[in-house]
């Protein structure tokens, strides 16, 4: 399975928070909801949609899966509220035991790396800022699929590992929004 990270992100590298003000105020963030202004279905909305209906399942870190686990499983009737209720989902977490939201196991990293040597589609990461940095640390990520918004916001939770590795990208497309956002599609460069 292909593992493809899709993240909301600032200039400068933020991915906490770009759907609402409580989603995560870690660390006293204040700017949650930061995305919005730059979001239009066609462009934004758009890469979302096509990232989740390529998905044959989703990985979350135990933050992000309880956020959408929160969500998600109240809305049924809708198509993709039906899509997220019903595909599989994996969860990386350490403290986690119920898993109450449709379809949902746990795994470890060697877990995913399991499901990463299998054959089948994407395994798609949204949010869950550690779990990307991890597995992008590790070698794992096969696509990054980055919506960067034209907003900077000082400091934030961010996905890229900062342990001093060189890791090339190959840029394989962009689009701009009408708002200024970019969608960036970047595959690591095999060395």
């Amino acid at each position: 399975m292909r593992i493809v990270i899709s993240e909301f992100m600032s200039l400068d590298g933020v991915v906490q928070a770009p759907g609402g003000a409580e989603e995560d105020t870690d660390g006293g963030f204040a700017h949650g909801g930061w995305s919005h202004p730059f979001f239009d279905p066609e462009v934004v909305g758009g890469a979302f949609a096509d990232a989740t209906s390529k998905a044959e399942a989703l990985l979350f870190g135990r933050r992000t899966w309880q956020t959408m686990a929160a969500a998600w499983p109240g809305r049924a009737g809708d198509p993709f509220a039906d899509r997220m209720n019903e595909i599989p989902k994996y969860v990386v977490s350490e403290t986690l035991t119920d898993l109450n939201w449709n379809n949902s196991t746990l795994v470890t990293l060697d877990g995913i790396r399991e499901l990463h040597g299998r054959d089948g589609g994407d395994l798609l990461v949204m949010g869950s800022p550690t779990l990307a940095r991890t597995l992008l640390a590790e070698g794992l990520v096969d696509e990054l699929r980055l919506i960067v918004m034209p907003v900077l916001l000082g400091g934030g939770k961010s996905i890229f590992p900062a342990d001093g590795g060189l890791r090339t990208l190959e840029l394989v497309s962009t689009v701009t929004s009408p708002a200024g956002a970019n969608v960036c599609t970047y595959r690591p460069v095999k060395q």
